[in-house]
């Protein structure tokens, strides 16, 4: 009889074991991160790459890097890690109030290329000083050759994409 019981216990216990599972897929799609909250009066503006879940990075939106130092063997990881954080921070305190949108860094062989989109706040004159000024001290601190590639907006209202 004890031995009856204590079958009739395993077979219970595997039986629970096989209908009792876990559903990580509800968890998942419950993710906040990188997602922008909703506000009540729906004024709070984004652009195109803002707007787009962080699941759609690789279909409907780009990286803000292009590198292929990290992949296996690559040449410095970590250098261009930090260079790329250097030349946002110094992009935005040279460019300062002028980017509307985020800085794109393109690594081509030994070239960097910067893009984004500002704002046409003053002359032709400060602009193209600032590109080269910007273009000169980078290419003297990162040892390549710097180019800009910046698209002029008029308004930044015209950068908006939706509102949420």
């Amino acid at each position: 009889m004890a031995v009856l019981t204590s079958l009739n216990i395993l077979q219970a216990m595997q039986n629970f074991v096989v209908k009792r599972s876990f559903h990580i897929s509800s968890a998942v799609n419950k993710s906040k991160a990188g997602r922008y909250k909703i506000t009540l009066k729906k004024n709070k503006p984004l652009t195109y790459e803002m707007a787009n879940p962080p699941h759609h990075v690789a279909h409907r939106k780009s990286w803000n890097s292009w590198n292929t130092s990290n992949i296996v063997d690559g040449n410095r990881p970590m250098e261009s890690t930090i260079e790329d954080m250097f030349i946002r921070r110094f992009m935005t305190g040279t460019w300062h109030n002028l980017f509307l949108s985020e800085i794109i860094i393109k690594r081509n062989h030994n070239m960097v290329r910067i893009a984004g989109l500002i704002r046409r706040q003053f002359d032709q004159k400060k602009m193209y000083f600032l590109t080269g000024y910007t273009e000169e001290l980078l290419s003297y601190y990162l040892h390549c050759p710097v180019k800009l590639e910046l698209q002029s907006v008029e308004k930044k209202e015209n950068v908006i994409y939706k509102y949420i």
